[in-house]
């Protein structure tokens, strides 16, 4: 956890208006998460938090590169993320139960942990199934692996049989 301490922005001395912050995401974030999709990574994270009177807004911008491995050819390749978020916390005079959209800031809070809404941001980008994005055209993608699918269901397109009962269907079209 020692790691995820940079990921905290002091609010207490910050003057009303906008302010900058940017944090590096790399392997040693994901580490600190016990059971991380992701391991290893390399994305930048600028954060805009604008403070007001009564909340602070966050405006997220990670972009970067996370490694992952292809669901198709089965090879590890680099999957680009680009994520854009918002995130409010509002000041309150007593600890009130958390919700999922706004976090609540008291008087005895002096900074923001945004390094778990950092973690979820960057799971929630990534797509379910990922793939390369030019299948074979590209140096990690592995080629036998895609040439034996190919075969495979090349195969398997000229065994199947069409049950005579859905040829009937398809002539009600043609009426």
């Amino acid at each position: 956890m020692k790691s995820l301490r940079n990921f905290s922005i002091p609010f207490t001395g910050l003057k009303l208006g906008k302010h900058a912050f940017e944090f590096e995401v790399t392997d040693a974030f994901f580490d600190e998460f016990e059971y991380s999709l992701v391991k290893k990574a390399n994305l930048k994270c600028q954060v805009e938090l604008e403070k007001q009177e009564t909340m602070i807004i966050l405006n997220f911008r990670i972009t970067g590169t996370i490694d992952t491995n292809c669901d198709r050819c089965l090879a590890p390749y680099p999957q680009y993320v680009d994520v854009r978020e918002q995130q409010v916390a509002k000041f309150s005079e007593e600890a009130v139960d958390e919700d999922d959209e706004i976090i609540i800031l008291t008087k005895n809070d002096h900074e923001i942990d945004i390094s778990k809404l950092i973690y979820e941001y960057i799971n929630v980008a990534l797509p379910l199934i990922t793939v390369c994005i030019d299948e074979g055209k590209t140096p990690y993608c592995d080629k036998e692996m895609l040439e034996s699918l190919n075969k495979l269901t090349a195969n398997t397109e000229q065994n199947e049989q069409v049950d005579p009962r859905w040829e009937a269907l398809k002539n009600l079209n043609k009426k």
